[in-house]
């Protein structure tokens, strides 16, 4: 009878918080839903550059295209036009591939060492091409690979949660109700707990990129001092994004019910994974996801070893989206925090 009363009071409580019995249901299949577009896919089909080639090996691939200069063909390859280019001058052809990517690496050359096993038959003698690697190397391993886009993403999903939750609780705990009966308006609270937080988001990401190259060896080829760059920019983004979402929580379980929503979705199109073999309208959130533009930005330096010309975009991006969030937290601020 007691075990009844209380399986009762249970009960009661979950109808009573429609909210987490709807994110108990909804974010399972909301998130099953998502990786099975994501994992259900085209297979990964590269195209090839050739340079100095002719009809008949353009023939021998499913998808290529004809240069004439290797100058042309290099600059397809590095703004993701090809995936990977044979030249077919001299007597040995040379095989170039961007490089970053090894799963994309080795599927480049497979691809071309199996178009060209019919010329090796009618050369009466085997050649083995030369591998040219752009970025990286054959040693380059999938932890290099994947290591900047998961240094962009602990340092989001932490601090998104830490903030969060710690800005849910100056509202329960009646610390912000307080603040708020003062002469203080609401942008400088907010920018107040922005600029608070960030002292220590600033500290979090130092040590992570610190531990991360210094200690776990993971490849870096460009600027340290720009990967800490993107690491804050990106913890500003999630400081703001968790504080402005943690106006819609009453309790730290409902923020944390942000996660399969606003976290999960993210990684699959933080460039873990290659986004080309999804949909298109699938392919197009990444403009809306934050760790796409970190991730990218990250593997730009330390695998490709560029400049901050070449991040300025993302930099920018992530900036903008760190004063929206600002500006919405303002309004929440009120909206539903009223004095």
């Amino acid at each position: 009878m007691r075990i009844k009363a209380l399986v009762i009071r249970i009960s009661r409580q979950f109808f009573r918080d429609k909210r987490t019995l709807a994110m108990i249901i909804v974010a399972p299949i909301f998130i099953l839903w998502l990786v099975s577009l994501v994992f259900s896919g085209d297979s990964f089909e590269p195209k090839i550059g050739i340079v100095n080639g002719n009809e008949f090996i353009f023939g021998k691939f499913d998808d290529a295209i004809l240069f004439d200069e290797e100058a042309e063909a290099l600059s397809a390859l590095l703004t993701n036009e090809i995936h990977g280019m044979i030249n077919m001058e001299g007597n040995l052809p040379k095989i170039v591939i961007e490089g970053s990517d090894p799963g994309v690496n080795n599927i480049v050359i497979h691809t071309v060492q199996k178009s060209l096993q019919d010329l090796q038959d009618q050369g009466g003698e085997g050649f083995k091409p030369e591998v040219v690697y752009y970025y990286g190397s054959a040693e380059m391993n999938l932890f290099d690979n994947i290591g900047p886009f998961l240094i962009g993403l602990f340092v989001f999903f932490f601090v998104f949660i830490i903030a969060g939750v710690s800005f849910l609780r100056e509202r329960t705990s009646g610390t912000l109700e307080k603040l708020l009966s003062t002469p203080l308006r609401r942008w400088e609270i907010v920018v107040g707990y922005v600029v608070g937080f960030g002292i220590f988001t600033t500290i979090q990401s130092a040590i992570i990129v610190w531990f991360s190259i210094k200690v776990l060896g993971m490849m870096m080829t460009g600027s340290i001092w720009l990967v800490m760059l993107v690491t804050l920019m990106l913890s500003m983004t999630a400081l703001t994004l968790g504080t402005l979402l943690s106006a819609y929580a009453r309790t730290e379980l409902q923020m944390i019910q942000f996660i399969p929503i606003v976290i999960i979705p993210q990684i699959f199109f933080s460039g873990l994974f290659n986004i080309e073999t999804m949909a298109p309208w699938l392919r197009s959130l990444s403009v809306i996801m934050p760790l796409s533009y970190g991730g990218e930005a990250l593997r730009d330096i330390m695998i490709r070893g560029k400049g901050l010309t070449d991040i300025t975009t993302s930099i920018l991006v992530l900036l903008v989206f760190s004063v929206v969030f600002m500006l919405l937290n303002n309004f929440a601020l009120k909206k539903h925090r009223k004095i």
